[in-house]
């Protein structure tokens, strides 16, 4: 699989108005797509798979925690019934609608809080595992790239799913290779330390960390933010540096 970019969308929700969705499909290679947990709603997840088809952008559901209000970035407690249930309601949601309009789902990558305990916890991602496994068809997973990506993959096989590993093209990394907190300077990058960071993922297969550690990660996908315009236009040249 060739480097591929993703970006969350479908993050809109009634008259409230998120992402700038029409800019940035058309220069992505995968979506992922609100399922009405954390934003979205039935018009908006139409609308988003619509510009999905028109543009042939791969499809991904994008389940995340009942919170629309924090936008799914506070964690829930939940049981592993709870939780697993959770993430396969909101999967058969957008993948009927998806069927409905000649669209094939083909993976998930949870949302927010959901997306950090599962990489934080490994009973969390165990649960979120045996959901995608349990779903009448294959689906593949994503998550964020890190030193125990080995692990995770073994996990996988385990549970009998496939995994994409992303990197995040716009954030610093620590030197335990997770992300830099937000709360720390730096944590989000520039579109020049971006775009570096980008170019040295593709060139060597390697990322510069906050410290300036060198580390090898695996990556089949790059997650990149498109809420502005200078973020779209950093979409742009990320696409023409990784595809050239």
């Amino acid at each position: 699989m060739t480097l591929q970019l993703n970006c969350d969308l479908g993050e809109s929700f009634g008259s409230w108005k998120m992402g700038l969705d029409e800019a940035v499909m058309p220069h992505i290679d995968q979506a992922n797509i609100a399922c009405g947990f954390h934003a979205g709603d039935p018009l908006v997840l139409e609308k988003t798979l619509k510009l999905a088809k028109e543009n042939d952008v791969t499809i991904g559901a994008h389940p995340g925690y009942p919170d629309l209000v924090g936008f799914g970035r506070r964690s829930i407690k939940a049981s592993p019934a709870e939780l697993k249930a959770m993430v396969m309601y909101q999967i058969a949601a957008i993948d009927g609608m998806a069927a409905s309009m000649g669209l094939s789902l083909f993976y998930v990558k949870p949302h927010g809080a959901m997306y950090n305990d599962m990489m934080a916890n490994a009973d969390v991602r165990k649960v979120i595992m045996e959901a995608i496994a349990s779903y009448h068809r294959p689906l593949v997973l994503m998550l964020q790239s890190t030193p125990e990506a080995e692990t995770i993959q073994a996990e996988a096989d385990a549970a009998g799913i496939s995994l994409w590993f992303e990197i995040f093209a716009d954030r610093c990394y620590d030197d335990d290779g997770k992300l830099l907190a937000r709360s720390k300077p730096g944590a989000v990058h520039t579109k020049e330390k971006m775009l570096a960071q980008v170019k040295q993922l593709k060139d060597q297969g390697t990322i510069t960390t906050v410290s300036g550690n060198i580390l090898n990660l695996r990556a089949d996908t790059l997650c990149v933010h498109g809420d502005n315009m200078d973020g779209v236009n950093a979409i742009q040249e990320i696409r023409e540096m990784i595809k050239s």
